[in-house]
């Protein structure tokens, strides 16, 4: 029996990650319209709504075409290595007390090594288009891919300080004791929201693919559905690190008990995903070697220092 809840868990987060980046797509350009002033998607469908299924169907209609002066294996390999990456992330999110796929004891590292196989993809796709953009692109992305990685894990220290374990089942009990992370935390949860933009792609970090300098960055060459692939991988992202920060730092599914707990998980996770579309709306993006600065000498000091005031509060208070 508990084989069988493990397989709805799993199949239901499929089907929920999935469906959630396909409904991004439209949602985020809807928000994107009424944050601008204007009507956004309002063709396909009411409000525009079919404009995620037309997407779908265009990517499929569109021909798979593959350079011939493209690595063939790796060209194909670096799509579908983003998306399962990101797949497995969502192994160890608890959506609620007894709803998770693997409540592992190291949950916290199994979700940053599965951050770091992301680089692997954008690299290896940019390397095998061999296109001078897509090689730049790609290698912009996993220097700051590198770059962050080390500040997100750093901001987590603190966490695992004051709760003693990397089980993310833990974290949330902690915080149903005790309070939750982003007020002990604060400067880690907002060193890890940044490392989170920058590790996602997302707007205004969004620079191994900055149309204006790199065509498309690293997926120049790419078309039809294994683009779509990197777009899904984008989503996903996304989706994750909303319900990481949720985890970590917002209790995860605690909340009032007149809705059940998995409601008040999805609630803040949605609420997180609204604030990345609105970053995107509302700040230009930076030039690369002033993201690059700001990690090395803003940031990493910044968890330093958030770490040693940790480590000090839990030895002497």
């Amino acid at each position: 029996m508990e084989e069988l809840f493990i397989y709805v868990v799993i199949f239901g987060t499929l089907f929920g990650v999935f469906g959630g980046a396909a409904i991004l797509v439209w949602f985020e350009r809807r928000l994107l319209g009424i944050w601008q002033d204007r009507r956004g998607p309002n063709r396909v469908g009411p409000l525009g709504i079919g404009l995620a299924l037309a997407d779908i169907i265009k990517l499929f209609a569109k021909e798979d075409w593959i350079p011939p002066f493209a690595d063939r294996f790796v060209f194909v390999f670096a799509p579908t290595a983003i998306v399962m990456a990101m797949l497995l992330g969502f192994a160890v999110v608890p959506y609620a007390p007894d709803i998770h796929i693997a409540n592992l004891n190291i949950g916290l590292l199994f979700f940053l090594g599965m951050t770091s196989l992301a680089v692997y993809s954008v690299m290896l796709g940019g390397l095998a288009s061999n296109n001078k953009y897509a090689l730049l692109g790609g290698l912009r992305s996993a220097a700051q891919m590198v770059s962050y990685e080390v500040f997100m894990g750093l901001s987590l220290m603190g966490v695992v300080m004051l709760t003693g374990s990397f089980s993310l089942v833990d974290i949330v009990l902690w915080q149903e004791d005790n309070y939750w992370f982003v007020i002990p935390q604060f400067i880690g949860f907002l060193v890890f929201l940044i490392a989170g933009i920058a590790e996602s792609h997302r707007l205004p970090f969004d620079l191994p693919e900055a149309e204006h300098e790199l065509v498309a960055g690293f997926h120049t060459e790419y078309s039809g559905m294994k683009f779509g692939m990197f777009m899904v991988g984008e989503y996903l992202g996304l989706i994750l690190i909303s319900c990481m920060i949720v985890t970590i730092f917002f209790g995860g599914w605690l909340g009032p008990a007149f809705l059940p707990p998995i409601i008040w998980f999805f609630i803040k996770s949605f609420a997180f995903i609204c604030f990345f579309i609105l970053l995107r709306a509302a700040i230009p993006r930076p030039r690369y070697d002033q993201l690059m600065s700001f990690g090395w000498k803003f940031m990493l000091p910044l968890t330093l220092i958030n770490l040693l005031a940790t480590g000090v509060i839990v030895l002497w208070v």
